[in-house]
């Protein structure tokens, strides 16, 4: 494994080695509704190296398993990881006591107990205990309620960073932890029922942390335990563990023994992995029906008995495409269309609650879905939660038809060959701005982050999961100054929250119907190598379809949606002169963000300058270099077709240039666990465009140079993401 061996972490399910970060805190000003009591203090409680930890033997595994991050997050502190003992007779006189059902913690909850779900309390309350009068009490009022009390102390009084996997941040040594011996905080439930992950696109997790033989996994085990104790740490209680996945994969099982509730895939209703559909099986849900019903219950049965899961239902093709592609009955009837997956997603509820009655249902109304509600072409069965998703920029595509009951999947990166895969991209004012919107209206049933591959896009998944729990409570420009004082330090905090500022507002970008879509790190990327390969190959191009099954042909892309030819030259000469144009106008921005952030570097704390130079130096110089690199590949383009070689050679020299800046800046960023990190760039793929530059530089010399395939490059990632899966096809017997 490339980033870390087994020895580095002591058991599968227990923190790892990697250090913890200085306060990140909510304190009781910030947490939804945290009070204090007014009753005055008594003096403090003292926790130090000889803390226990006393946690019933009869209480979940879930919880048993926050116990032990506690431990960890003790040990980074103190420097003694403390004994998690089951009797109260083990207590020492430093003592914390988690707990829900266990007879240990019935007689010492607080007289107002949390009772809503997932809310929770912490306290220090005083006890008959002879070796511990007065203990610290960490309680809920259901499973995950009492995890979420486990990590908010961590976070409050430990100083340990809910992201701290993916950041870096070792909290403070102290040789003591003072509590406030009249503490008695309470913590009411969370704004969304349901908040979580969808790790989504994960090339850059697949190619740094592979799942190692016998695991069957495309992503290590340890490194989804971190993710799901991450989702806990941000008070999350669902995960979408991969994007095509099967029903019965560890990771599934390992989210349920971490305590979350599982949901899929929006092009996975039930969990049946379309893109491994079998070869020469019909699938239409028009013509037989009964061959995706068998696929449906076998889902279904495939999910351990005991696993929580959060059912999406609906129906797409064979990819994350619309089903319309592949029933020419209803390609071009939305009526027809809606009526049908309206019946599918029905006959997906009764399958489901035949063996689970209880169960609850989403719809995910991505692309058609959205569309055909908006017609009114499609009618959501009672019982299932309309989910709205956003454009992959954050702006949610409800059309202003969100209502009450209603959640949101939210995009913080997305895979689509223009928007962001290795930096930050959505603005946190939209964030803050488009969830608020679904908060006053009540649609806070569901809340799914899409984060890709999580650490490239931490900051803003911190500020859609914080929104998640308590709803918008700080203007955007405070959200930048708490997460860099938290980070970098509170002397470097205004002017890293400026250079967030100033860095949402460099980028080219498009407004269409109201929306601002910003050019993410994939397009500069995707457009420079679709301009050249069409300068070099006057012919039609062919994409594999890479979330298809194997067996699906290579698709024609250069066509109209009438089936027409496009004018490929006409197209070349249009983008080169829109996107000189546009990236000349974003240069000067992105040379200010790069000076303003070099300046602010010198104020950081020196023990968070690698991760200021991974997560800020790092994701301008993608940009930036990115932006670049695309204008120099624009004017090298037309100057080759004016008969200008020596000076498109130049220019070209000048995008390579680039190019090896971002990987410099890149290979800056791989330091300790995060060794060889962007070895899995398939999906920007900064690497094919570094190539790509160089056989067109080649053509300039010799036009007999070797041409490049017509064949575009985004069928890789997904060919690695997958490749664990062997020949493994959906059960539809």
């Amino acid at each position: 494994m490339p980033h870390a061996t087994a020895a580095r972490f002591s058991r599968t399910f227990t923190t790892g080695s990697i250090g913890v970060l200085l306060a990140c805190a909510f304190t009781a000003s910030v947490v939804l509704v945290a009070q204090r009591a007014t009753r005055p203090s008594a003096g403090v409680i003292t926790l130090d190296a000889g803390t226990t930890i006393v946690i019933g033997a009869d209480e979940p595994p879930a919880l048993m398993e926050a116990a032990r991050d506690l431990a960890s997050d003790f040990e980074k502190v103190l420097g003694r990881r403390p004994r998690i003992v089951s009797r109260r007779e083990d207590a020492g006189r430093a003592t914390v006591v988690i707990g829900y059902r266990s007879a240990i913690v019935q007689g010492l909850r607080p007289a107002a107990a949390a009772t809503n779900p997932e809310s929770f309390s912490i306290a220090v309350k005083r006890t008959a205990w002879t070796e511990a009068p007065d203990v610290v009490l960490l309680a809920g009022a259901d499973l995950r309620g009492t995890m979420y009390a486990v990590y908010q102390f961590a976070e409050q009084y430990l100083g340990i960073d809910p992201l701290y996997y993916w950041t870096d941040h070792v909290p403070a040594r102290k040789t003591r932890v003072e509590i406030p011996a009249a503490l008695s905080q309470s913590f009411s439930a969370p704004v969304f029922k349901y908040r979580g992950f969808f790790v989504n696109d994960e090339d850059l997790l697949t190619g740094w942390a592979p799942g190692p033989p016998g695991e069957h996994t495309g992503i290590a085990l340890e490194v989804w335990n971190k993710i799901f104790e991450t989702t806990l740490r941000l008070k999350g209680n669902i995960t979408a563990p991969g994007t095509w996945i099967f029903p019965d994969e560890p990771q599934v099982r390992l989210a349920g023994r971490r305590g979350l509730i599982v949901t899929e895939h929006h092009a996975i209703p039930l969990g049946v992995n379309v893109a491994r559909w079998p070869q020469n099986v019909p699938y239409s849900y028009n013509t037989h029906p009964e061959i995706l019903q068998r696929a449906w219950k076998n889902a279904v049965a495939a999910y351990a008995p005991d696993q929580e899961v959060l059912w999406t239902v609906g129906l797409r093709g064979l990819s994350d495409s619309s089903y319309a592609a592949f029933d020419p009955s209803v390609g071009n009837d939305s009526h027809a269309l809606g009526r049908l997956i309206g019946r599918a997603m029905a006959d997906q509820v009764a399958i489901v609650r035949a063996s689970r009655p209880d169960a609850s249902f989403i719809t995910n109304l991505w692309q058609e879905g959205a569309r055909l509600v908006q017609q009114g072409d499609l009618e959501i069965p009672k019982g299932v939660s309309p989910v709205w998703a956003d454009d992959g920029y954050g702006n949610l595509q409800d059309g202003g038809r969100v209502a009450a009951g209603h959640g949101a999947y939210y995009h913080v990166a997305m895979m689509n060959g223009r928007a962001n895969q290795l930096t930050e991209m959505v603005p946190v004012e939209r964030i803050f701005s488009e969830l608020g919107r679904y908060v006053r209206a009540g649609a806070t049933e569901y809340l799914l982050v899409n984060t890709s591959d999580i650490r490239p896009v931490s900051m803003t998944i911190k500020a859609v999961m914080e929104t998640g729990w308590k709803g918008v409570a700080d203007p955007a420009a405070d959200f930048y100054r708490r997460w860099s004082s938290d980070q970098f330090g509170s002397g470097a905090a205004a002017d890293i929250a400026a250079v967030y500022a100033d860095y949402f507002t460099a980028p080219a970008r498009t407004t269409n119907d109201g929306a601002t879509r910003e050019y993410g790190d994939q397009l500069y990327h995707t457009v420079a190598r679709r301009m050249m390969l069409t300068a070099l190959v006057d012919g039609p191009m062919y994409t594999i379809a890479s979330q298809a099954p194997p067996w699906v042909p290579p698709r024609r892309v250069d066509v109209a949606p009438g089936g027409a030819p496009l004018s490929r030259r006409n197209w070349l000469r249009d983008t080169t002169t829109a996107e000189i144009a546009a990236c000349s106008d974003a240069e000067r921005r992105w040379d200010g963000v790069w000076e303003k952030a070099r300046a602010a570097e010198a104020l950081v704390v020196p023990e968070r300058l690698p991760f200021f130079r991974a997560h800020v130096m790092t994701m301008i110089a993608i940009n930036r270099n990115s932006n670049r690199m695309l204008l120099e590949v624009a004017r090298a383009i037309q100057a080759a077709a004016a008969g200008h070689a020596a000076q498109a050679r130049d220019l070209l020299a000048q995008g390579l240039q680039a190019i090896d800046e971002i990987r410099r800046a890149e290979t800056a960023a791989e330091y300790g666990q995060w060794k060889n990190w962007y070895a899995g760039d398939w999906l920007t793929s900064v690497s094919r465009t570094r190539e790509a530059i160089q056989l067109f530089a080649q053509h300039l010399d010799d036009p007999r140079a070797p041409l490049p395939s017509p064949m575009l490059w985004d069928w890789e990632a997904y060919y690695h993401i997958m490749h664990y899966e062997g020949d493994r096809a959906v059960d539809v017997k």
